[in-house]
């Protein structure tokens, strides 16, 4: 099981420096944006899609430092009722499947994107109660629209050998595992997770059972490392549906928090450990962003935390069971 880095903290440098930096680290993947909320800072599909110099160069550079690529990123609707904004997402999506293909990496991570609540809103709708019926009218309407795009998009991938890792994320559609396995019923086996435990925490979702339940179905594609803590002081009060800024710490009801600050080491190898029951042996890419650290220092502690929790050998026979 490697540890890797989703690059976006590391922006302010070159790729070639991110990578040296990261190496140095013991780091042994890294997932770049390519479009969307994370950007194409360190791989711009453009430079790169179609050209295999800039192809090659690529593959020197992480050959030279021992990485590859664990997976290509753009987070972004393409189910939003704008047409334009949605039509964006679907380029990212589609370029960025078939830039994976070029490039010999089997995975890209994205959002499931949320409609609108029906044919003539404006804006994406995040439905989380099926009363008013109205709500659960609008509910079956967003998986009308999501089934049509998705089957499209997942044999687009299916195509191209590329799996979609589905980041389960509130404000999105699929938000949690049994909304991510309707989908993948939906559609075909290139859908799958990229597990972000981040968000589960808060949801009160045991990170365990979760990858026990999507593991033992094979639809674990990718998984980032990042870890969330509950501030009881602020949830006791206003409960978890907090809207309050990010950057206003003090008064939320949760962060996002760096490897090891929102839960112990010992959970940590847990989650290893239940990866490794299901039979997950890929990436742990490590996603900083805590507003209580810098970048490098969040990635750091990351790093070093889940050195310690990572398993590099392949068990042995259990003799003791002979």
């Amino acid at each position: 099981m490697d540890i890797g880095v989703h690059t976006p903290p590391l922006y302010g440098e070159s790729l070639e420096d991110a990578v040296a930096y990261l190496a140095e680290r013991g780091v042994g993947a890294i997932e770049p944006g390519v479009g969307g909320y994370p950007g194409d800072t360190h791989l711009p599909r453009d430079e790169y899609l179609d050209d295999e110099d800039a192809q090659a160069d690529l593959h020197a550079l992480l050959e030279d430092h021992e990485m590859r690529i664990s997976a290509l990123a753009t987070h972004n609707n393409p189910l939003h009722p704008d047409e334009e904004r949605a039509s964006e997402a679907d380029t990212e999506l589609r370029e960025a499947i078939e830039l994976a293909d070029q490039l010999d990496v089997g995975t890209v991570t994205c959002f499931s994107g949320l409609p609108a609540g029906g044919p003539n809103d404006e804006v994406p709708n995040w439905i989380t109660a099926p009363w008013p019926s109205e709500h659960a009218d609008a509910h079956e309407y967003q998986w009308e629209v999501a089934r049509e795009y998705w089957g499209d998009l997942a044999a687009y991938a299916d195509d191209h050998g590329v799996d979609l890792a589905i980041e389960m994320h509130p404000n999105m559609l699929i938000y949690e595992p049994s909304g991510l396995f309707e989908l993948r019923e939906a559609t075909n086996e290139r859908v799958g997770a990229n597990f972000d435990p981040s968000h589960l925490y808060w949801q009160g979702i045991s990170i365990t059972d979760a990858i026990r339940h999507l593991g033992k179905r094979d639809a674990i594609h990718h998984v980032h490392a990042k870890d969330t803590r509950i501030y009881e002081e602020e949830s006791r009060v206003k409960g978890v549906l907090d809207t309050t800024a990010y950057d206003d710490e003090a008064n939320r009801s949760w962060l996002f928090r760096s490897v090891g600050y929102g839960h112990g080491e010992g959970h940590w190898k847990d989650i290893v450990s239940t990866l490794r029951m299901v039979g997950y042996d890929d990436v742990l890419s490590i996603e900083h962003e805590d507003s209580l650290t810098s970048s490098t220092e969040g990635l750091e502690k990351a790093i070093e935390l889940l050195e310690r929790a990572v398993f590099t050998d392949q068990p042995g026979e259990a003799y003791w069971a002979e």
